[in-house]
């Protein structure tokens, strides 16, 4: 089956605050507005090219999810990896390109292309856009590797990653760095895109509560990430903040039939709790897709070893 490839033109301060930090294990391509983007599937190669005149391919990454989200949730979510030094520069950034007033104080909905596993080349690697790249284009284009230039394109990334591996280069001297036929590679999602994900197949809506206040809400590990959990759909659940507070600290479970649980120790040791007993036994709502929704295992992990039942 053919994959495509998506060249984009970056914005050079993005591009080159990130190069300097080639430990990355994600990044997040914005744009100023918050457009929806339906050009990849995850696991297919997002590009970018410098401004005009220098029209290089200059690095990529695996796609892993878009949506768009308020500049300052975004900024939480990937910090430097934005590309920015701090929110405010991120901010002004975002603010100049949506010629934005001064005295305007918006949480701007800005779009997210989160890429990962990504890589950045070495001037001498820059790669040239392919013949059939118009000037004109502002955003970007997408080549297929079913037709020339697309397979070219593919084969020219995987020669410029062949050589950063065999130089021994922070960032993709690792399994995966070199991708073969083409072929959808899967995204190994860091912390970024984990909480962008979870909190999309949840509607953006605390599983337990349905509380939607976007900013009131957290994507929670079911197994942390630190004990063997992974940064995947199947081990996360959106949560609203004090709800997963609890849950990290073992005051309430989800149990493997998703229902709702709450520890006595809450009224015990806090002489509280009323509003949360009101929910014990609650059966959360989940992601529909099998794939997507709360591992059985993972949430008897959490029952056993970290509920205070």
């Amino acid at each position: 089956m053919p994959i495509n490839l998506v060249v984009a033109v970056t914005d050079g301060d993005w591009f080159e605050t990130l190069r300097r930090q080639p430990e990355l294990a994600e990044v997040n391509f914005w744009a100023p507005s918050a457009a929806s983007f339906r050009a990849l599937r995850p696991g297919e190669l997002f590009l970018f090219k410098l401004h005009a005149p220098r029209n290089f391919i200059v690095g990529g990454g695996i796609f892993a999810h878009a949506n768009a989200l308020p500049c300052s949730l975004a900024w939480e979510a990937f910090g430097v990896a934005n590309g920015a030094g701090s929110a405010a520069e991120m901010r002004a950034r975002i603010a100049k390109y949506r010629r934005a007033g001064p005295g305007d104080r918006s949480d701007f909905a800005i779009g997210c292309r989160i890429l990962t596993q990504p890589f950045f080349f070495e001037e001498p690697d820059w790669i040239p856009v392919p013949a059939s790249w118009s000037p004109n284009i502002v955003k970007f284009k997408t080549y297929t590797t079913g037709e020339a230039e697309g397979a070219a394109l593919w084969d020219e990334v995987n020669d410029r990653l062949a050589r950063q591996v065999a130089a021994g280069m922070p960032g993709v001297a690792e399994p995966g760095a070199r991708y073969g036929g083409p072929q959808l590679i899967r995204p190994r999602l860091g912390q970024g895109a984990f909480r962008v994900l979870v909190t999309d197949l949840y509607k953006r809506r605390c599983a337990v509560t349905q509380e939607r206040t976007l900013p009131a809400l957290e994507a929670a590990h079911i197994r942390p990430y630190g004990e063997g959990g992974a940064h995947e759909a199947p081990n996360g659940l959106l949560l609203r903040r004090d709800i997963h507070s609890l849950f990290d600290a073992g005051y309430v479970t989800v149990t493997p039939a998703l229902r709702f649980e709450v520890s006595g120790r809450i009224r015990e040791e806090f002489e509280n709790g009323r509003h949360y007993y009101a929910l014990h036994g609650r059966r959360i709502e989940a992601p529909r897709e099998a794939g997507q929704r709360p591992d059985a295992g993972a949430l008897a992990w959490h029952n056993e070893e970290r509920f205070r039942g």
